[in-house]
This record gives structure tokens, sequence and C-alpha cells, in this order.
């Protein structure tokens, strides 16, 4: 596994996309990954230090995590299919092992955001779908 940073949020308006583009800790590859503006505004709203009155939905998962005896270790984007990535929040358990829970890579990333967890993408994904410039 390789680790990423979040590099910057696009806004795609001739095409009404919204991208994170990740990019290699320690090289120079991209992964620019399509999400939606619901996590856009999630991970906006967390890099800009607002704390909302009540909990968001990122902010209540990781609660619940927390209140669950577990904490969010990293996330992993592992594996691209049909032009989708996938991803699963790692979560350690006091001694108990790990626990791996499927999840979309937008919401993986607002939650690590959250949880000053690190980002990791498969080497073979990073190959296939990175690129050098953004």
């Amino acid at each position: 596994m390789i680790e990423l940073v979040l590099s910057k949020i696009k806004i795609d308006e001739n095409r009404s996309e919204q991208v994170i583009v990740l990019k290699e800790r320690e090289g120079a590859r991209f992964l620019p990954v399509v999400i939606g503006i619901a996590e856009v505004n999630a991970i906006k709203l967390k890099l800009s230090g607002i704390e909302p009155p009540r909990p968001l939905t990122h902010d209540l998962l990781l609660t619940t995590i927390q209140k669950l005896g577990a904490q969010l270790k990293e996330i992993q984007i592992d594996k691209l299919e049909n032009n989708t990535f996938y991803a699963k929040l790692v979560l350690s358990r006091d001694g108990n092992g790990e626990v791996k829970v499927d999840a979309r890579p937008s919401d993986s990333v607002a939650v690590a955001l959250r949880a000053g967890a690190r980002i990791y993408c498969a080497e073979e994904i990073l190959n296939e779908a990175g690129v050098s410039e953004f």
C-alpha cells in the first residue's frame, strides 16, 4: 500500500463533477477521485475548521466508532472496478485485532480527515488510475 494525502479539491463546472485529488506522500503521482457534492462539503467543512453545532454524518460515524471502543487506524483504497473505486475503513479494537469495513472512498476520506487517520492506496490501483499531473 502507498500512503496518499489530500492534495486538492477540484470542481469541474463543465461536467458538474467534484474531484478530490490525492497525492503520493513520497512520490509524484496523483489519484483523482470523483465524489458527490455532500462529501465535498463535508471535507471542505473539516478543512475550514468550522465546527457544526450538531454532529454531521461523518462526525457521527467517527464518534460511534470511538464509543464502541475502536479507532480508525487508516483507510485503504483497495479496488478499482468499472471506473469505480472501493475502499475500506480499517478499525483497530484495543488488542482485539482489526476490522475492515467496506466504504466509499469519499466517505472514507471525510472520516479519515476527522480522525487524523492515514490514507493508503493499493499500488496496482495507483499504477492503473494514477496520473503524473493534475
